[in-house]
């Protein structure tokens, strides 16, 4: 038997779950809308025995119908499917194409009835056969439909409508007595509702066709006072293409009026431009006298600036020389001083630290000394204590053998 191409099968991964039982319930994505109102989603898995085996029933023969679907498009490229089919499905397909290819000759020539009905009879028993190594393989099915492409057909139509009648029957095997009467009461109530719904919507549209008919009847006046105002925007504009005509020929006169008026001041204007030329002439003469006697004094002027100019700078370069000698004279003074400087600080330094050690040593004397006088002392004290002690000891003695002899 065919295993499939397990490359080819990833991506029907997540379908292969839901054929664990044989070929179970296709998933509530199929259910209707109007069932889902009904039920409620955690009741959708039958519990009753004889009802799973209904749908299981009804089930199977989905995927049977949509297998059926699938197999003319495989048989038209089984060269490209047969390494994901295997050699067992391959050659039932191959049976089953020649017995397709062998009825429908038979179908499109008269008589042999015998002949037809025996190549019916192995048609069907091929298909059941095809079928049944289909659904001994769900994982080679689930690849086949993800990759096969095949166009919607009545086929389609026909397995839509199975699968709403299998969720059809699931509602009504899962619907007790008293949901169906309560189901009934509603579809009663909700009748009632589209019937007062229907004599509302009558009432609305009887208003609606009240208020189009007071529009038109508005509209209608409008227009008569549209007609009313073009035939008096028409006379007015008779009128005003008159008065228009009256505004031109004013225009006119005021314009030839105007214009000998302008003549006689653009004549005026040319001899005051004339004689305003005459006066420009003569103060250009006159300025330009007195324009050279300034060029000259600025002339004399900058020559006096660029020799003060000169002067300041020799002056400054001379001042910068003996500046600099004097800088670079106390610049060696200075790191002379720096130097002395420099030895007087070790000189210091130096000094600083024999007289930190002499009286490091001088300190260091005293405490010694402290320590001989408190030694002495100590042993002074010691020693007075020791005579003490070694006199009274004898004094002990001596009275000792004195009382021994008067005994």
């Amino acid at each position: 038997m065919a295993t499939g191409d397990p490359s080819a099968l990833q991506a029907s991964l997540l379908e292969q779950k839901t054929l664990v039982k044989g070929m179970a319930t296709p998933g509530r994505a199929g259910i209707p809308l109007g069932v889902m109102k009904v039920l409620d989603p955690r009741q959708l898995k039958p519990d009753i025995t004889e009802t799973e085996r209904i749908l299981t029933v009804l089930d199977e023969t989905i995927v049977k119908l949509e297998i059926t679907r699938l197999i003319p498009r495989v048989i038209g490229s089984l060269e490209r499917y047969a390494r994901m089919l295997g050699p067992e499905i391959t050659s039932s397909l191959l049976e089953h194409q020649k017995l397709a290819v062998e009825i429908q000759h038979l179908l499109a020539s008269p008589g042999n009835e015998e002949s037809k009905r025996d190549v019916e009879q192995r048609l069907k028993c091929s298909l059941r056969n095809i079928l049944r190594l289909f659904l001994a393989n769900p994982l080679l099915y689930h690849g086949l439909k993800y990759k096969v492409r095949v166009r919607e057909s009545a086929a389609d139509v026909f397995i839509k409508a199975f699968m709403e009648f299998r969720d059809f029957t699931l509602e009504r095997l899962l619907t007790s007595p008293d949901e169906e009467k309560e189901k009934i009461q509603f579809i009663k109530d909700i009748s009632l509702r589209v019937e007062k719904n229907t004599e509302i919507i009558s009432a609305l549209q009887e208003e609606l066709a009240a208020v189009i008919q007071t529009r038109d009847e508005e509209l209608n006046k409008k227009d008569k006072m549209i007609e009313n105002l073009k035939t008096s925007i028409e006379d007015l504009a008779k009128d005003c293409k008159a008065e228009i005509q009256h505004i031109m020929g004013e225009g006119e006169n005021q314009q030839k009026e105007d214009e000998k008026a302008s003549k006689y001041k653009c004549s005026r204007l040319k001899q005051e431009v004339q004689l305003l030329g005459a006066r420009f002439n003569a103060l250009v003469l006159e300025h330009r006298a007195s324009e050279l006697i300034l060029r000259k004094e600025k002339c004399k002027a900058e020559r006096e600036i660029q020799e003060w100019v000169q002067r300041y700078d020799t002056d400054m370069t001379e001042k910068q020389v003996l500046l600099q000698a004097v800088f670079n004279d106390e610049k060696d003074q200075l790191s002379l001083l720096m130097e002395k400087h420099a030895l007087l600080l070790q000189e210091y330094t130096e000094i600083e630290e024999e007289r930190r050690m002499l009286k490091e040593k001088e300190e260091e004397a005293a405490r010694m000394e402290a320590r001989r006088n408190e030694a002495a002392t100590y042993i002074q004290a010691f020693w007075k204590g020791y005579l003490v002690r070694s006199i009274y000891k004898s004094k002990l003695k001596k009275g000792k053998g004195k009382g021994r002899r008067r005994k």
